[in-house]
């Protein structure tokens, strides 16, 4: 047995490398201490706990008088000899095994706080002596890191989470990477190692890359970082891109498990029960998360029970395996990437990686045709949010199909089912037709299953101005009778070529289509297909100004929509009877039928029917004289247009009420005015622009943090000054010179107006509490 006691004046270990970022975390660490007894910092090996430990350690040391005391646990076998291993930290010199009560009697006087690092694999040893010390020690505080919760009662688990890292969906900026703790952490390990290193624009978006590819673990992104004495950024991202187990570098300084990022998995793995490695590799075929239905479905087999996933995936999450995360009344579970990584690995060696994946695509192939089977229903908005959470997994599921021989059919299944979902409903139009084109380039026979695929991308062809691409996709369904003879078929290649005619403005011809489509499909059959048909032939009779069809057409509609509680095409049809009414004048009665919409497609987040009707109240707006409302819904129509990387210019059937409310409008408000306005309903975002539609009250504007008075560096030096370092003592801790640690004080104390180092400290107090 060797425990490690490292001691300073604090009693905690002088670190020989700056800490990064975690100032929420140790703030929420100090106060979580300040009201509980015992605080248990959980996570996966890697992500960073015990050296949050030391922080918070050092933000509170004051507060224990009789010290701050580290025992590091993971070399310790033998959970006899914890109480042993504390007694020693604390400073007892009793020789030989020491007793509980001893302990006990020793702490019962003293204020302090004992760190238990590392404490998973002794959990029940360290359970008992916390739950057998703190009744009678009334003083002290134990704060302990492991993979899993220690159960005693009282104790709080803060869950530590990997860095922060960019924003993905944000361009890779100098502010974005310098707020990313990750970057930050990469660039001051890799400065280290190779002098001079920086970064920059120009290594900024390979940094990025690796960063999140590492999850913003940082012990796996010091290991990368490490690698930059040898390798450029970009050779290490492809290193981490094609073979991540070459990243081996071995750190003298860690201890033996945190050696290699391989170690620290493997160590959690020979933690774990049989059923819970078993379970652990199954899991590892999801991506992006988990609902337990799924779990129970897909990795049922082979000695896994139903009944026993849940208190599994219980035990994992204890272990820190899984993370748990609540959206709405649903909890997900998801594995870090490179946790996952060794659990695809590891189902490779069972032989069961094929299998798993193919029960991963059967279900969320079911899960996608049991959506559309309960279309018209109220089930829809819940259809739309769990195939919302389901994006990765369904994007793997059909990249499965897609690979392996013979699946076809259910990657063709799977795109033409998420066409409302996805494509349309989410305004996903690009990437299901990237999905779309790989599958349709298959040369396969002729079938019913593929023509609904090749006519979903007709139809997204269709709405994105491509019209010579979607009468292609038209005409290869057409040329087989075979499959024309099947009347749902039929009918959506007819949806498909009247809508070419509807959005290029040849609105007899398209009436004309739409009419022979719906003509095709019998009572009950294909109701998804049928509204579809009946939206696009009620904006065309409405445009010409048809009251008998329009109104007969909205009936229906309605009849077959408002009973089950369906939203998705009843937002459609009360937009569209706002169409019939604008083009008849009726310019009030469309103003409260396309907001009647929008409240519908706020519960469905239905993006590309929210953009229609924002863009439409605008234009009746416009027609009302209320030319800076006006003005703004068009700035606000015109964002979602751009998320969705669709003109409006295609839908030349609508686009010149576009033109005519920019008419009106800049003639009201003049050039300067009119884009004044149209930029802020650009700058709101889909939400706000729902509120503003609605006349409801906008939504606060986000309160910004106040502009931090120190950069980062002099916040942590700040720190150190509080906690009594002298320069000399600052510039060993963050390997800097002497005379650097002296600039950045001076800095601080001109930035602050203040004279000595006690007012600093003073400063730093009352920032923190």
């Amino acid at each position: 047995m060797s425990t490690v006691v490292r001691r300073r004046a604090s009693g905690l270990p002088l670190e020989l490398s700056s800490f990064v970022g975690r100032r929420r975390e140790v703030d929420e660490g100090r106060r979580l201490l300040s009201a509980s007894r015992l605080v248990t910092l959980t996570g996966p090996g890697g992500v960073g706990k015990t050296r949050l430990a030391l922080e918070v350690s050092r933000a509170v040391h004051r507060a224990f008088p009789d010290g701050v005391v580290l025992v590091e646990l993971d070399e310790l076998r033998d959970a006899e000899l914890v109480a042993n291993a504390v007694a020693l930290a604390v400073g007892m010199r009793e020789a030989g095994r020491t007793s509980v009560e001893m302990l006990v009697a020793y702490l019962t006087s003293r204020r302090l706080l004992l760190v238990l690092d590392n404490s998973e694999h002794l959990v029940d040893a360290v359970a008992g002596l916390a739950g057998a010390l703190l009744p009678h020690c009334p003083e002290l505080r134990i704060l302990a890191t492991s993979r899993e919760c220690l159960g005693v009662p009282g104790e709080v688990v803060m869950p530590v989470p990997p860095l922060s890292l960019p924003d993905p969906e944000r361009p890779v900026g100098e502010q974005e990477l310098s707020r990313s703790e990750a970057v930050v952490l990469f660039a001051e390990r890799a400065a280290s190692v190779r002098l001079g290193f920086t970064v920059s624009a120009d290594n900024g978006d390979v940094v990025a890359q690796i960063c999140q590819r590492l999850d913003g673990l940082p012990l796996a992104i010091e290991l990368a970082a490490a690698r930059v004495r040898a390798l450029s950024e970009k050779e290490i991202l492809t290193r981490l891109l094609d073979q991540p187990q070459l990243l081996t570098t071995r750190l003298r300084h860690l201890p033996a498990r945190q050696q290699t990022l391989r170690s620290c998995i493997e160590w959690s793995h020979g933690l774990c029960s049989e059923r819970e490695r078993q379970l652990w590799a199954r899991l590892s075929v999801f991506a992006g998360g988990f609902e337990l239905d799924a779990a129970e479905q897909v990795c049922c087999a082979g000695g896994l029970a139903t009944e026993d996933v849940l208190s599994t995936v219980t035990s994992l999450l204890d272990k820190s395996i899984l993370v748990a995360e609540q959206h709405g009344d649903v909890m997900r579970y998801r594995m870090l990437e490179t946790i996952r990584e060794f659990g695809v690995e590891q189902l490779q060696h069972t032989g069961e990686h094929a299998e798993l994946l193919r029960a991963h695509r059967d279900f969320y192939l079911g899960l996608i045709e049991q959506a559309n089977a309960e279309w018209v229903s109220s089930r829809q908005v819940f259809w739309f949010a769990r195939l919302d959470r389901e994006h990765a997994n369904v994007q793997a599921a059909v990249d499965h199909s897609l690979k392996e021989p013979g699946e076809l059919d259910a990657a063709f299944r799977m795109l033409s089912g998420l066409f409302h979902f996805y494509w349309w409903g989410r305004g996903w139009s690009r990437e299901g037709r990237l999905w779309l084109a790989r599958a349709l380039d298959r040369r396969v026979p002729p079938s019913a299953i593929r023509a609904r695929a090749v006519l979903t991308d007709g139809s997204l062809a269709s709405a994105d101005g491509e019209f010579d691409v979607a009468l292609k996709r038209l005409a290869d369904v057409t040329a087989v009778p075979e499959i024309m003879a099947d009347p749902t078929v039929a009918a959506f290649a007819d949806w498909v070529e009247g809508s070419v005619d509807l959005y290029s403005g040849n609105l007899p011809k398209a009436i004309e289509v739409f009419e022979r489509g719906l003509a095709l499909l019998p009572p009950g059959v294909d109701v998804p297909r049928r509204l579809d048909l009946m939206l696009s032939y009620s904006s065309a009779v409405g445009l010409v100004g048809d009251v008998a069809r329009a109104t007969a057409c909205h009936e229906e509609w309605l009849r077959i929509t408002e009973p089950p509680g369906e939203c998705f095409h009843r937002s459609y049809a009360l937009w569209s009877m706002g169409i019939f009414a604008m083009a008849r004048g009726e310019h009030d009665r469309a103003a409260e039928l396309y907001r009647e919409s929008i409240s519908l497609r706020r519960d469905i987040r239905d993006l590309t029917g929210i953009g229609w009707s924002v863009e439409s109240l605008s234009w009746v707006e416009a027609a009302l004289g209320h030319a800076a409302p006006a003005a703004t819904l068009l700035g606000a129509a015109d964002k979602v247009w751009e998320i969705m990387a669709r003109p409006l210019s295609t839908y030349q059937h609508m686009y010149p009420y576009h033109e005519e409310a920019e008419r009106v409008a800049r003639a009201q408000l003049g050039d300067a005015g009119f884009d004044a306005a149209f930029e802020r309903g650009r700058r709101m975002s889909v939400d706000e622009a729902i509120a503003f539609s609605l006349n409801e009250e906008a939504p606060a504007e986000p309160v910004q943090e106040a502009p931090r008075v120190l950069t980062r560096r002099e916040t942590e030096i700040a720190g150190l000054i509080a906690e009594g370092l002298t320069s000399r003592e600052i510039a060993d801790r963050l390997v800097i010179s002497v005379r650097t640690a002296e600039t950045h004080t001076e800095n601080i104390l001109a930035k602050l107006g203040f004279k000595s180092r006690v007012q600093v400290a003073t400063w730093v107090s009352e920032q923190r509490s």
